[in-house]
């Protein structure tokens, strides 16, 4: 397996990881998550612009069956609302299922935090579904320790 940046190229594959990452949310709290038709479409859009932002940071995990794996997020200045100094916001980790359990996500997180690293920020930060405990205890293998709780309330 390889974890490199991400190319124009990965871009259609990346989205429909990206898709199926909104599906398994989704599955978790329909309320809370939302989806919407054209979710790879506009992913594709999405990612194609974030490529050429020198703050974001999209990876790919590559194996003998293609790619199988990305993540993405981006150096974030001071934001005095959410109370973070400079960080690294990781948005979204996905690797497919016939992926997991290989050790994929670990070099995924491990790449983009050497990423972050490299362009200045002192801290990752990211936030999963509460349901999803498998990613929990990922994250908090991999040194990520809980710091907020988010609550939703219907209106």
């Amino acid at each position: 397996m390889q974890v490199r940046g991400a190319t124009l190229d990965d871009l259609p594959a990346v989205s429909a990881l990206a898709e199926a990452l909104v599906e398994l949310h989704h599955g978790f709290d329909p309320r809370r998550f939302l989806r919407v038709p054209g979710v790879a479409e506009g992913y594709l859009k999405w990612f194609t612009r974030e490529l050429e932002n020198p703050d974001a940071i999209i990876l790919v995990a590559t194996g003998a069956e293609g790619l199988v794996g990305y993540v993405y997020g981006r150096v974030e200045p001071r934001d005095w609302n959410m109370l973070l100094d400079r960080h690294a916001a990781l948005h979204d980790i996905y690797v497919s299922a016939e992926a997991r359990g290989r050790g994929v996500a670990e070099a995924l997180v491990d790449a983009f935090a050497e990423r972050a690293r490299a362009l200045g920020a002192p801290r990752v930060v990211l936030h999963t579904a509460s349901q999803n405990e498998a990613a929990q205890r990922l994250f908090a293998r991999l040194g990520f320790r809980p710091t907020m709780i988010e609550m939703t309330r219907e209106l």
